[in-house]
């Protein structure tokens, strides 16, 4: 099995797609959140869902607790499939571990088409955060509270026993992460959040543009941290719009 193998799935592969879309998901989160994504946007886009080290069809392995440690992980598994323009879309954890990924691509010479960080402060804004010295009552509650598609599977006991290492893991992850300066990113930047998340505010966003020479946009939706879940085809359409004019680019 190759790197690539471990870390993506491609749920509707779209092998004449001109472009790549790799996706990264939430704590807690696994590559099947964006199959959803993967039907709609094939076969004009080839969907890239990332699938980290704990859950699903890697449950035996141990979480990696360190989003430096996922994205050196996963950079090999990448590289790869950057043999089409490649944009990176990251939602919470997600954002920052696109954020991380994409300065690892560009060190290797890779630069992507864009990355689309969403519901998540920038870099350098991360806040302090103790949820992952909860107890697993208070680690749930806490993860319940921001509502997301997994939340009503936490019920039964089965399923949380089997989930709570990666979601511990994903949170020590995403709570811990410390931003090391370095050359801002080459490739253009859009940040997208809810405008009532209590993870991120407006202004934390915003400041993603501090992490691109590129161009920078901000888009606030209405909603909470899994505000995406209730705006599919605004985001469909971002996405669908960002790789035509990449392709368009690509044909002149």
């Amino acid at each position: 099995m190759t790197d690539t193998d471990l870390w993506v799935r491609r749920f509707h592969p779209a092998d004449d797609a001109a472009t790549r879309l790799l996706c990264l998901s939430h704590a807690g989160g696994s590559a099947s959140y964006f199959f959803g994504v993967s039907r709609a946007l094939a076969p004009e886009i080839d969907v890239l869902a990332v699938q980290y080290p704990g859950r699903q069809d890697r449950l035996r392995e141990p979480c990696l607790r360190s989003i430096h440690d996922l994205a050196d992980g996963l950079l090999p598994a990448v590289l790869p499939l950057a043999d089409r323009p490649l944009t990176i879309f990251g939602h919470s954890l997600g954002a920052t571990l696109g954020y991380e990924l994409a300065r690892r691509l560009e060190q290797s010479g890779v630069i992507p088409t864009a990355l689309f960080a969403s519901g998540r402060p920038a870099p350098h804004r991360t806040r302090l955060e103790r949820t992952h010295l909860r107890d697993d009552a208070g680690l749930l509650a806490a993860m319940k509270a921001l509502g997301g598609t997994e939340a009503a599977l936490l019920d039964d006991e089965d399923v949380r026993a089997m989930v709570m290492p990666a979601i511990r893991g994903d949170y020590v992850a995403a709570e811990t992460y410390t931003h090391r300066p370095g050359p801002k990113l080459s490739c253009p930047l859009y940040a997208l959040t809810g405008d009532n998340d209590p993870k991120v505010t407006v202004a934390e966003a915003d400041a993603w543009r501090e992490h691109t020479s590129a161009e920078f946009e901000l888009t606030v939706f209405p909603g909470g941290h899994f505000y995406l879940n209730d705006v599919v085809p605004d985001i469909l359409g971002k996405l669908r719009t960002h790789a035509r004019s990449v392709s368009a680019e690509a044909a002149s």
